[in-house]
């Protein structure tokens, strides 16, 4: 199950900016980033942007269709300002074919995984692999093993998270989006990490 409230889009079926090639810098100071979050149905992506977006949790959401768009803006300790815009995917196998579409563009992408759950640690890492194929090279890419505060219902181990992320260049935390844990560190994390244009 999701945490967003999302419904399709009234716009009868188009999404928009879903194309937004422009996802990039305004300028140095103020980025604008197209950021997609990945990973297996039921494992928090939306309990995850939905924590950061509203500080809210929602134990008894939908699950997303399709896709559901939120933005959010941080400020880093440098000043810069850094707006997320972000893309939830569904995470049903029927809407696997629809993913490319969000994260072709993308800056970023976090994929997610739940950490009571091997099979999604196998769909995360097979989301990795999409992702280098076919995404952006320069693409910050992070790893999130959700549900840290189902502890003792544990079953990929924050060392397999950790050596995955590294083998494959990417950042690796574990998050609970039900006690915000990490969650507001997740993206000021992915904020450090994005290329800055240079200053005209």
């Amino acid at each position: 199950m999701g945490c967003s409230s999302s419904l399709p889009d009234r716009n009868s079926g188009r999404l928009s900016g879903l194309n937004s090639e422009n996802s990039g810098a305004t300028d140095a100071k103020n980025l604008r980033v197209k950021l997609v979050l990945l990973g297996d149905s039921g494992v928090g992506k939306s309990c995850i942007v939905l924590r950061f977006v509203r500080g809210q949790f929602d134990p008894t959401s939908k699950v997303t269709i399709g896709a559901s768009f939120l933005s959010q803006t941080i400020a880093l300790q440098d000043s810069t300002t850094v707006k997320f815009e972000i893309w939830d995917t569904a995470g049903q196998e029927r809407y696997a074919a629809l993913a490319p579409l969000y994260y072709r563009g993308a800056s970023v992408a976090v994929v997610v995984y739940d950490i009571t759950s091997p099979e999604s640690f196998q769909k995360a890492q097979y989301w990795v692999k999409e992702l280098q194929k076919h995404g952006s090279p320069d693409m910050v890419m992070a790893l999130v093993g959700n549900k840290a505060d189902l502890l003792e219902n544990r079953e990929v181990s924050d060392q397999d998270g950790m050596e995955y992320a590294e083998k494959n260049r990417m950042f690796f935390i574990e998050t609970s989006a039900k006690t915000a844990d990490n969650i507001n560190q997740l993206f000021e994390e992915i904020a450090k990490r994005l290329p800055r244009p240079a200053s005209s």
